[in-house]
C-alpha cells in the first residue's frame, strides 16, 4: 500500500546520546540497544474516520523516536499497518451507505494528507491487513497444527470453523521452550485474567461466544458471514482475519524477530499487544518486540477522545479552518507522551504564540547559541523522549532572545539561525 511523503532531514553536527526508553512490561524506563540497526511498528488506525487528536498524538510520539534514532546515524525500519477490513469500518460503511472499500480509501487518504502535514516521517512499509491475508492463512493454519489455535463449531446464528487462538496452550508451550524468551497471558499488560476481562470486551474480543475453550481466546480467522467480505482461506475456509494476527504476521514479514520497539496506544496494551505477543511466541519461539512503549490518552472535556464517543478533534478539520499544521504538532509536544491529557482552545492559541516567538527570534539569533541548545533537544529527547523539556529549552532560547533584540540589541548569527532552524526540525519536527 502506498504511503505518504516524508519532509527531508535536515543534517545536524554530532550526534544524539543512548536513547533510554519507558518499557510498559517493566513499568520503568530502560537504555534501547545501540548495536543494532533500529527497528519500529506502530499500530495503524482502522480507515473508518478521519485522524483525530489522539491518532495524532501517537503518531507524532513515535515519530519523535524515529527522528532520535535517525540523529544518531542509525539505520531504521518502520513497518505501519491500516486495518482496513474489520468489523467497525463495515458497521460504519453500512450505517453510512457507502462501500466499504471506497471508505476504507477514502479515510487512508486523508490519515496520510494529516501525517504529511503534521510532518511526520512515512514508515518503510506501510501494509493493509487486506493485502497481508495471503501471509496470514499459513500462519493461522501453522498454529493449527501446532495445537494452540482450535476452530470452534457453529451454534445458533454463528456458522462452524472460526478459528480462535488458545491463551491456555499457548502459555503452557512457551513454558515448556524454555526461560529464555517465554510468554504468558499477563506478560505485556501485567493484568490477571480478572483484571482483563472488561478490557477484552470492550476492545474487540467476545469472551462470551458460545464453544471458546477459554474466555479470553482471540479470534485468528472469521469464517464468511452473509454480507461480509472475505477470501480465500485454503483449508480455514472463506473468511477474514482477526485483528492481532494481521499485525504479528505483518511485523515479523518485514521486521527483525524480534524488533527494537512495539508502539501504539495505551489502550492497545491489552488485549491486542498482549495477543500479538502470543501469537509470535507461538509461530517464531521469539518474543515479538525487545520493548514495548505506549502513549497516554487524548481527551475532551473531561473525557477521552474517541470515535465511538464521537468527542473528536479532527486533525483535517483544524487545518480546513486554517490552523498551521505546526501549532498543532507543538501543541502535542506540549505533553509527555506518556500522560493523559485533554485538548483545549487555550492550548492551541497557546502553541500558535510560541510558534510566532521561535520563528522571532531565529531572525535575532546570537552567535555561538545554536550548539548549545542542540545539545539541550539531544539531552531532553533521549531521556524517555521529553518533548516538554525540548520545548522550554528552546522557549527559554527564544525569550532570552528576543528580550535581547528589544533592547541593546545583540549581533544575529545566520549560521547559527540555520542550526537552530535544522535542530528544531530534525528532533522536534517543526519547520520555523
Amino acid at each position: 500500500m502506498k504511503t505518504w511523503k516524508s519532509h527531508a532531514l535536515p543534517q545536524l553536527p554530532g550526534v544524539m546520546p543512548a536513547i533510554h526508553l519507558h518499557e510498559t512490561t517493566a513499568q520503568r524506563v530502560v537504555s534501547l540497544p545501540e548495536t543494532e540497526p533500529a527497528s519500529l511498528y506502530v499500530c495503524g488506525i482502522t480507515p473508518y474516520d478521519a485522524t483525530h487528536m489522539g491518532h495524532a498524538a501517537t503518531y507524532v510520539a513515535f515519530d519523535l523516536l524515529n527522528r532520535a534514532w535517525r540523529d544518531q546515524g542509525r539505520t531504521v525500519s518502520y513497518v505501519q499497518n491500516v486495518t482496513d477490513v474489520d468489523d467497525p469500518l463495515l458497521e460504519r460503511a453500512t450505517r453510512d451507505g457507502v462501500d466499504w472499500r471506497e471508505l476504507a480509501v477514502s479515510q487512508t487518504e486523508l490519515f496520510h494528507a494529516d501525517m504529511e502535514a503534521l510532518n511526520v516521517l512515512a514508515p518503510d512499509y506501510y501494509i493493509g491487513a487486506v493485502e497481508a491475508i495471503g501471509w496470514i492463512v499459513p500462519e493461522v493454519e501453522k498454529l493449527l497444527a501446532a495445537g494452540i489455535a482450535y476452530t470452534v463449531p457453529g451454534t445458533e446464528g454463528e456458522p462452524d470453523g472460526d478459528v480462535y487462538f488458545s491463551v491456555t496452550a499457548a502459555s503452557a508451550a512457551a513454558r515448556v521452550k524454555g526461560p529464555d524468551a517465554p510468554w504468558w497471558l499477563g506478560q505485556i499488560s501485567g493484568l490477571s485474567e480478572a483484571e482483563m476481562m472488561p478490557f477484552f470486551a470492550e476492545r474487540g474480543g467476545d469472551p462470551g461466544r458460545a464453544g471458546k475453550r477459554h474466555p479470553l481466546d482471540a479470534l485468528l480467522w472469521r469464517v464468511a458471514r452473509d454480507g461480509e467480505p472475505s477470501w480465500d482461506g485454503a483449508s480455514l475456509g472463506i473468511g477474514r482475519p482477526g485483528w492481532h494476527i494481521e499485525c504479528t504476521v505483518i511485523a515479523q514479514r518485514f521486521l527483525p524477530k524480534p524488533f527494537t520497539v512495539q508502539g501504539g496506544g495505551s489502550d492497545l496494551v491489552f488485549p491486542h499487544h498482549e495477543m500479538g505477543a502470543g501469537h509470535a511466541f507461538a509461530l517464531e519461539n521469539t518474543p515479538m518486540a525487545r520493548h514495548y512503549t505506549h502513549t497516554g490518552m487524548v481527551g475532551l472535556d473531561g473525557e477521552k477522545m474517541s470515535k465511538s464517543l464521537g468527542n473528536l478533534v479532527l486533525v483535517s478539520k483544524l487545518r480546513a479552518e486554517g490552523v498551521e499544521p505546526a501549532a498543532i504538532r507543538l501543541a502535542i509536544l506540549a505533553h509527555h507522551y506518556r500522560t493523559d491529557w485533554f485538548w483545549t482552545e487555550e492550548l492551541l492559541g497557546d502553541s500558535e504564540y510560541r510558534l510566532e516567538r521561535w520563528r522571532k527570534a531565529v531572525h535575532h539569533a546570537p552567535a555561538g547559541s545554536g550548539k548549545p541548545l542542540l545539545a539541550e533537544l539531544r539531552s531532553a529527547l533521549s531521556q524517555d523522549l521529553d518533548a516538554p523539556r525540548a520545548l522550554a529549552s528552546v522557549d527559554a532560547w527564544a525569550n532570552a532572545t528576543n528580550a535581547a533584540a528589544a533592547g541593546a540589541g545583540v549581533e544575529a548569527s545566520e549560521h547559527d539561525a540555520d542550526l537552530i532552524c535544522d535542530a528544531i526540525e530534525a528532533l522536534l519536527g517543526i519547520e520555523l
